[in-house]
């Protein structure tokens, strides 16, 4: 666990995202822009495909917008509280994505993985919360 979590920090570090100056109002609108075409971009490439492949695109679609946003917001008013966002929007949506790519396996399977998903969710928010 700890090495994923230096493992986002390290990709953290190194996105403009994630720093910790302020943007600019602009830079903000800008940002928030292309985070919308990304989503609507990705959420069609979904379109192609079928059944579960489909839902977890759906939802990789969804959690790279949410995470997307909470770090934009990071870095136009950056504070503790867009910090811990953005660490939140991260572990919630690894948690959205894995429970439906457990929907691909059967009876205890499927009920191992979503109780794996959900334990390695409650450990990202507590870490996120700095309650780790």
């Amino acid at each position: 666990m700890k090495a994923k979590l230096i493992a986002i920090a390290a990709l953290c570090a190194g996105s403009f995202l994630c720093t910790a100056q302020a943007m600019t109002k602009d830079e903000y609108k800008a940002g928030k822009e292309k985070v919308e075409a990304d989503y609507k971009t990705d959420k069609k490439a979904c379109d192609a495909m079928k059944a579960n492949a489909k839902d977890v695109c759906v939802k990789e679609a969804k959690g790279k917008e949410k995470i997307a946003k909470a770090d934009l917001e990071q870095s136009y008013e950056p504070s503790d509280k867009h910090m811990k966002k953005a660490a939140e929007a991260k572990a919630d949506s690894a948690y959205a994505i894995a429970k439906e790519k457990c929907e691909d396996q059967k009876g205890n399977a499927e009920s191992a993985c979503k109780k794996d998903a959900k334990a390695a969710h409650q450990s990202a928010i507590k870490t996120a919360k700095g309650k780790a």
